[in-house]
């Protein structure tokens, strides 16, 4: 009897030991699910009286109306629009180089001078040649039978044919006529001028050989030039490939003038953006060696041609570049206001907040942080648009609000 008695106390302490348990159990569970009620949902926070008394410093915009900007992003690389390899265009020896690599010349400089004795000796000889040609044709001149006027009906003859003839250029200057029907005016042209004794003395210099000996003369000239080589244009000096006293043939690459006042950035777009992409757009560029630079262009020109490997299109966007910072070959990150949508309620991305997965903001009322969920629209990396949630004119947080409260008291400082 007394064993079953202790038995029964046993089972009683059991039981009130298990459904002790069970209530602990209950209130921790409601006391989380109320805790997480509470941070889910902005109107159920309570501030304590010390907390209402914490007033924290924050920094906010005014939500404002303003034009949103979609911006295209595109790899690119900068090329130069003007970069020459200077060749040898007469064979010689290098007798001064008056360059260095990197050296800013201007157009019109001398830059390599070849020695140039056997080029002069060339000219005189044909010279000396003209000269004896032409003494030959004024002799004959002298002993031959004299001139005849030319009668009336000739000049009106070399007259209409050089009428015909200017009628003829004019229509071919139009594209009203061929290349064969101006080539056919031009030969009756000359024709009529050599049965009226017009063309007599040029007929007479050919047969002596003084036109070709003109013509050589002129020849030997221009190499005696070719000998001092100048620079076409202002740029720079690279790539120097030859040495003072260096004997170099014609054709031989000498150095590279290149001008990078102004470089053209290749972008690839792709084929479905192409259709956003116009001349005289704005574009942002970023080069890595000048990571906390912005470079302004323009767009240039649109390629016609889709790549059909990567179905991109090339756009040519045009940088000035006064400081010769930027270099041909350097790799770009190019940013095209491709879209721009006007007059939206725009705040800063970094007012946007997410809590149980949606966006809110907190904004300022009555030295008060004010949670509120969002409608957000179009977007870009700066600024969003607002739909419903604020109003144009009010104050939105956009630092210090990572561990706000609803109904928080609140400081705007300035920076």
């Amino acid at each position: 009897m007394a064993f079953s008695k202790k038995v029964l106390a046993i089972s009683l302490v059991i039981i009130v030991a298990g459904l002790l348990a069970y209530f602990l159990f209950i209130n921790k569970t409601f006391k989380t699910k109320e805790s997480a009620f509470s941070e889910s949902s902005p109107d159920s926070q309570i501030l304590t009286p010390k907390q209402e008394q914490i007033v924290l410093p924050v920094k906010a915009v005014v939500a404002r109306k303003g034009d949103l900007i979609i911006k295209l992003k595109s790899p690119g690389e900068a090329v130069t629009e003007r970069k020459i390899v200077m060749k040898a265009e007469v064979s010689g020896v290098i007798k001064r180089l008056n360059i260095e690599e990197g050296q800013h010349v201007k157009k019109g400089d001398l830059l390599v001078v070849l020695d140039d004795r056997e080029y002069k000796l060339k000219l005189a000889k044909q010279e000396a040649l003209r000269l004896k040609y032409l003494s030959e044709l004024y002799l004959e001149k002298q002993f031959s039978e004299p001139e005849q006027e030319i009668k009336g009906s000739a000049l009106e003859k070399i007259k209409k044919a050089k009428e015909q003839f200017d009628k003829s250029n004019a229509l071919y200057n139009k594209g009203l006529i061929s290349r064969e029907d101006i080539e056919r005016a031009s030969r009756d042209y000359e024709l009529v001028l050599i049965e009226t004794g017009r063309k007599k003395e040029e007929i007479m210099a050919s047969s002596k050989g003084l036109t070709q000996a003109e013509i050589d003369v002129k020849i030997a000239r221009m190499e005696l030039e070719k000998t001092r080589i100048r620079a076409s244009f202002s740029g720079i000096i690279a790539e120097i490939m030859i040495s003072p006293q260096e004997n170099v043939e014609r054709g031989r690459e000498l150095f590279t003038l290149v001008d990078i006042s102004q470089v053209k950035v290749q972008a690839k777009v792709l084929e479905s953006e192409i259709g956003k992409m116009k001349v005289g757009q704005e574009a942002d560029l970023r080069f890595s060696a000048y990571s906390q630079k912005i470079f302004k262009g323009n767009i240039r020109a649109i390629s016609p041609l889709i790549n059909p490997e990567d179905k991109t299109c090339t756009v040519h966007i045009v940088v000035s570049n006064p400081e010769e910072e930027l270099k041909p070959g350097m790799h770009a990150e190019v940013e095209i206001a491709a879209e721009v949508y006007r007059d939206r309620l725009l705040i800063p991305q970094e007012a946007i907040l997410v809590r149980g997965g949606k966006k809110l903001a907190f904004v300022v009322e009555s030295a008060l942080a004010k949670w509120r969920y969002l409608e957000v629209g179009l977007e870009n990396e700066e600024y969003a648009e607002v739909l419903d949630g604020i109003k144009e004119g009010e104050l939105v947080i956009t630092e210090g609000h990572f561990t706000l409260a609803h109904d928080a008291r609140v400081q705007v400082v300035k920076e």
